[in-house]
């Protein structure tokens, strides 16, 4: 099961297709990581907090 590399919480096999290259096992980052953002090849804070919840 695909999942992210920075929270370890489960994504969807969709979710992983669509926003993880072919060559990385998991996600950088998923919607659980409050406040985080991929940019590049990196992961950051976010400019503004996603206010989940």
């Amino acid at each position: 099961m695909p999942e992210c590399n920075n929270c370890g919480e489960f994504v969807t096999d969709q979710y992983a297709r669509v926003f993880a290259p072919p060559e990385i096992h998991g996600v950088r980052v998923c919607p659980n990581c409050e406040d985080k953002l991929r940019s590049g090849a990196e992961i950051r804070e976010a400019n503004a907090p996603r206010n989940n919840g």
